[in-house]
């Protein structure tokens, strides 16, 4: 595992994918808030063919409202990235940001709890794929 992400690689469709990580992330508390769409985008602005990889933004907002008390400017570090893509063996790969080491930049002990929360989460989902 990387210092920055949780990921999985799974033999199935990113569609498939998608739709069981987004029931994971229900099951944790997580909605979706943004979902992009990179292989269309980079296709549509700069005319390049990529694979499948779909950007979700998760956010649980009991632990976004705590933050956000806690440090009123981290909204710029939500919502919680989640990938999924196709790999360079054609099976789908799904990764997390670790909320621990985004909160590295972040000088307040007090986030620390959160971020360790919402990382055990995070990981669970991952881990549950």
């Amino acid at each position: 595992m990387s210092t920055y992400y949780f990921a999985r690689t799974l033999d199935e469709s990113v569609a498939s994918a998608i739709e069981r990580v987004t029931a994971a992330l229900k099951e944790e508390g997580f909605g979706i808030l943004t979902e992009i769409d990179v292989q269309a985008t980079m296709k549509k602005k700069l005319d390049v063919d990529l694979p499948p990889y779909m950007i979700l933004g998760a956010c649980n907002p009991h632990f976004a409202y705590q933050a956000l008390q806690l440090e009123n400017k981290i909204g710029t570090m939500l919502p919680c990235n989640v990938i999924v893509r196709t790999t360079e063996e054609g099976k789908t790969e799904v990764a997390a940001v670790d909320p621990m080491a985004s909160m590295q930049a972040v000088k307040n002990d007090a986030l620390g709890a959160v971020a360790m929360d919402v990382r055990n989460r995070l990981r669970r989902v991952i881990e549950g794929l």
